[in-house]
């Protein structure tokens, strides 16, 4: 079974390029979904996270303050970092365990997305890359509407993840969603290539 990963900078669309190989039975562990998910129910990120940005990056009801939190981590890189640590050698552990129940499917190939991929050490754990790409400005228009946060913040997060070219750099694949080239068709190809 290879493991390909999917990733592409913020706004490029991976979500819905996954939920079409998804319509395709390719099991898809989202990265970023069970962080999300891991931040709120494991004890360990919970306790390390307060320590980091005080006990205000949870609501009472144990909810994750996301505002507080990126409004501080966005902007200073040491922070973001030291979060990314915390997160990810157990997002890492739950891919794994994850990998164990799909193997027992026998499919060709599963998929990992993430926003982060060679800003950490995941891609070692994988065998090619899909980078999902789209121009700077829909980029841009889709994280706005999206978060609804500013141009000007979304191109503060721009700036901590590595720019669509150095990605692409790193990828056996390309997807291109720039709403003009089909996606499905694209997503399609790549399907049968990988299923080879």
């Amino acid at each position: 079974m290879q493991k390909i990963g999917i990733t592409g900078s913020i706004g490029s669309g991976k979500s819905i390029v996954c939920k079409i190989f998804e319509q395709l039975d390719v099991p898809v562990y989202y990265a970023d979904e069970r962080a999300k998910i891991l931040m709120i129910s494991n004890a360990e990120i919970i306790r390390k996270v307060k320590l980091l940005f005080g006990y205000e990056s949870y609501t009472e009801t144990g909810e994750l303050n996301r505002k507080h939190i990126s409004d501080i981590a966005f902007n200073n890189k040491d922070l973001l970092t030291q979060l990314n640590r915390i997160v990810h050698p157990i997002v890492f552990k739950d891919f794994d365990n994850w990998l164990l129940e799909k193997e027992q499917l026998k499919v060709k190939y599963i998929i990992k997305e993430a926003a982060l991929m060679f800003e950490t050490d995941s891609y070692k754990k994988l065998d090619k890359f899909i980078v999902v790409t789209a121009p700077m400005e829909l980029r841009i228009n889709r994280t706005m509407q999206r978060d609804s946060i500013s141009k000007e913040q979304v191109i503060s997060r721009m700036n901590n993840q590595l720019s669509q070219e150095e990605k692409l750099a790193n990828a056996d694949y390309e997807i291109i969603n720039d709403e003009q080239i089909s996606l499905i068709e694209q997503v399609y190809t790549l399907h049968q290539q990988l299923n080879k």
